[in-house]
């Protein structure tokens, strides 16, 4: 009995590598490659960089990200203030995620949740630090706002979610 789920957990482990290894192909010198012969400016290294900034009290100021990466957790939508978000986290970098909020409301997208682990995705938001325990890049919709004048959008194995 102890083989069959060792059999599970190896067949698992060997599909996380080479779904890995198919993101990690489709990310190269700050471009993110889609299927559909699209490209996106992915930026990962400067997200790090404003992470550390806003950690080190550098900056204090929202920024406008591109980032990409493999999904590693997707969560159940839940309603807020303002609005239905849904919310997942991408690996942008060994050992670093970072939590994606999509305002279900406002995207042109299907039912919630339109994103898996293992996905590969790119995403164009605001990222906003309150400390280590609050950051993440929201205002991933078409929407913009006085408050923040960039729409942004989330790009899932090559289909784009506005």
């Amino acid at each position: 009995m102890k083989l069959r789920y060792m059999s599970f957990a190896l067949l698992g482990a060997t599909l996380m590598i080479g779904t890995a290894a198919h993101a990690q192909d489709n990310y190269s010198s700050g471009i993110f490659k889609q299927a559909k012969a699209q490209s996106f400016p992915c930026n990962n290294s400067q997200f790090l960089q404003d992470q550390q900034e806003f950690e080190n009290g550098e900056i204090s100021a929202d920024q406008f990200e591109d980032v990409c990466g493999m999904v590693t957790a997707v969560l159940p939508a839940k309603k807020t203030r303002s609005g239905n978000h849904g919310y997942f986290y991408v690996q942008v970098a060994s050992g670093v995620t970072i939590e994606i909020v999509s305002d279900l409301d406002q995207m042109n997208a299907p039912k919630w949740p339109w994103v898996a682990v293992g996905d590969t995705t790119y995403v164009q938001g605001r990222y906003y630090y309150d400390n280590d325990d609050s950051q993440g890049i929201d205002w991933t919709h078409h929407g913009t706002s006085s408050s923040w004048p960039h729409a942004g959008y989330v790009v899932v194995n090559g289909t784009e979610y506005q």
